[in-house]
């Protein structure tokens, strides 16, 4: 009988090809954050030319102080961000002030009198965590606080090409909240002190979330041309789960384009989310309808609907009974003989006692709790029998005539369409109201959320550019800094232990039929104990002996010489001794297996099971070979 071991080929061919696979998406993960920053390959190099040079002053000078920052284990050279082009305004927060920014000194109008006023504290300050040395954000600190600040752009914008970037991180999370901008409407009045909720605004754009409703929102006001009213226009949700954008306090990259053939598209990360067009993809659209529902139209008082009715000329036939019910007894069914007819299915406790406390003339005459039978227990049933219910085969129900096509059919009536007196046609809602003012108004239900690098401007190339020296190196820490995949994994079977159950399996025993499959008489040899292995050399050894004695008596019998009284002699002394256990007695295997699995349980939780996986598959070949 031979192994088949075709099956252990393929197994292990398998696991190097998923190996190999996650290999692949590791190396296209790392291609595509390097193409996400817009950076050439000189620029590339260059800068992580000058990463390794400040990594290796950062080693010198934490063996000198022994202290380093434990959320900075990548560093980069930062330098602030500085428009390559014309923009309309922006922002980086590096220089620590907030001197060009005017916090709103107003109230919400809605709002109870406790909470009204805008009174949440701002502060420029670096992220904590993955922090970029010299790098620095506006941070929304106050808990459920309504909080409002803004500052004018260098100039209007208007009617052009238009690129919104910015970035947002939920250091602590997020619960309840928001992290949206809004670009404010060039209005004679627009008083940034008074900023407040109603303030009129052309463009609302970022994150908001509250419960498990994460949105993207992307609102414009667009202006009625007829009476002058400002109606909100919302895009459609985006394409993708948003989900991790809130939860992985991560800084991320929130991008807006509005065109000027109206179409839109809403970027995260670089990474398009949604997209559509101002005309068709907005809620309520920009156009209303050309013809609209008469509001005077009523339905006739004669018109009919039905598509069907009961055919007049149907009869109820003779033979229909539609009193017979839908379940009658089974007639069939007979009483076990062990039934109690006179035995009550529950009877009162007997070991129950009144409670010391209780009061018959508040609370009644006290009665045991009913306990089941005992004497039941072993009975089929107790109490008066009844016969079981089954299915009335005579049962038709209610008699209903059968339905036919009605012939006075008129179909489902609508009013007639009149033209809408309120109709226009806008074909460039893009031409929106324009903005002078980018404001934040926000409450939120949790602390510390940054904000930073805002850049309004007309040229991709000006956002993409800042966005790889500020953006860009922010990805460079972060991913510097995760935890490797061994890390990740162990954090994960933290939360759900049941994966140490998937580690070992998908882990342990591909290695172990890998390292059995490749050298396993090294692995027996590791495994048997030495005492084993001393044993089985020396009846290696007599086996050799043996051999050269019967060689010695085979050359006797050819020469003639008279071998039969050593036979003998031989067998006796065989006897004597009893019979010899080789490598191929069944008690000697199993002994070897016995001490195989004793020596693996010392062994780390993984090695274990690889271990104890190479004993058994060499005790199955060893009584395969027997």
């Amino acid at each position: 009988m031979r192994l088949d071991w075709g099956w252990l080929r393929n197994a292990l061919l398998l696991s190097l090809l998923l190996g190999l696979g996650r290999a692949h998406d590791d190396s296209e993960a790392d291609v595509e954050v390097e193409d996400s920053l817009g950076l050439d390959d000189e620029e590339m190099r260059v800068l992580m030319s000058e990463d390794e040079a400040i990594a290796k002053r950062t080693n010198v000078a934490s063996k000198k102080t022994a202290t380093a920052d434990a959320n900075v284990s990548f560093q980069v050279t930062y330098k602030t961000p500085v428009p390559t082009g014309e923009v309309y305004f922006a922002e980086t927060f590096d220089d620590g002030s907030l001197e060009r920014w005017q916090q709103s000194k107003t109230v919400k109008g809605d709002a109870d009198d406790e909470i009204a006023k805008y009174d949440g504290k701002w502060s420029v300050e670096a992220l904590k965590e993955n922090t970029v040395p010299g790098d620095k954000g506006l941070v929304l600190k106050s808990r459920a606080k309504h909080h409002a600040i803004s500052a004018l752009l260098h100039k209007p914008f208007v009617n052009n090409i238009f690129f919104f970037r910015y970035e947002v991180n939920f250091q602590d999370g997020i619960d309840c909240g928001g992290a949206y901008i809004k670009l404010l409407s060039h209005t004679d009045d627009l008083n940034l002190e008074q900023f407040h909720d109603r303030t009129p605004y052309s463009i609302m754009f970022g994150p908001d979330k509250c419960g498990e409703d994460y949105k993207l929102h992307f609102i414009f006001r667009h202006t009625n041309p007829l009476n002058k009213d400002i109606e909100e226009k919302h895009a459609k949700r985006a394409d993708v789960d948003l989900k991790k954008f809130y939860t992985d306090k991560k800084t991320h990259l929130y991008t807006l384009v509005l065109n000027p053939d109206n179409s839109y598209e809403m970027f995260i990360d670089q990474s398009s989310v949604s997209r559509g067009n101002l005309l068709f993809d907005v809620i309520p659209p920009v156009n209303p309808a050309r013809d609209i529902d008469d509001p005077s139209d009523s339905k006739p008082a004669d018109w009919d609907e039905r598509a069907k009715i009961p055919d007049p000329e149907a009869v109820k036939p003779d033979d229909w009974d539609e009193e017979a019910p839908a379940k009658i007894e089974d007639s069939n069914a007979i009483k076990p003989e062990s039934w109690l007819d006179d035995e009550l299915a529950f009877v009162p406790d007997p070991s129950a006692e009144k409670p010391e406390d209780w009061d018959e003339e508040m609370d009644g005459e006290w009665e045991a709790p009913q306990i089941p039978n005992p004497v039941c227990e072993t009975a089929l049933g107790c109490g008066e029998w009844k016969r079981p219910m089954i299915n009335n085969p005579q049962y038709k129900g209610k008699w209903k005539a059968p339905l036919v096509d009605n012939p006075n059919y008129q179909g489902v009536w609508k009013p007639r369409k009149i033209q809408n007196p309120e109709f226009f046609e806008d074909l460039h809602p893009f031409r929106m109201s324009p903005f002078r003012a980018i404001g934040l108004e926000l409450w939120s239900m949790t602390s510390d959320i940054y904000f930073d690098n805002f850049i309004v401007t007309s040229h991709k190339e000006v956002a993409d550019r800042w966005a790889s020296d500020s953006w860009g190196l922010k990805k460079l820490v972060a991913s510097a800094n995760e935890p490797g995949i061994f890390a990740q994994l162990m954090i994960a079977a933290e939360e759900r232990p049941w994966l140490w159950i998937v580690y070992v399996l998908t882990v342990g025993l591909p290695v172990g039929l890998m390292v059995l499959f490749c050298w396993p008489k090294f692995v027996f040899l590791c495994l048997i104990p030495a005492d084993s292995i001393e044993v089985e050399v020396e009846e290696a050894e007599e086996e050799e002996e043996e051999e050269e004695e019967e060689e010695e008596e085979e050359e006797e019998e050819v020469n003639g010489l008279s071998g039969d009284n050593e036979e003998d002699e031989e067998e006796g002394e065989e006897e004597t001794k009893g019979p010899e256990r080789t490598s191929d007695d069944p008690v000697s295997v199993t002994v070897n297996t016995e001490s195989c699995v004793e020596s693996c349980l010392v062994n780390e939780p993984v090695l274990t099971f690889t271990c104890l996986t190479s004993c058994f598959i060499h005790f199955d070949i060893e009584q395969v070979k027997r």
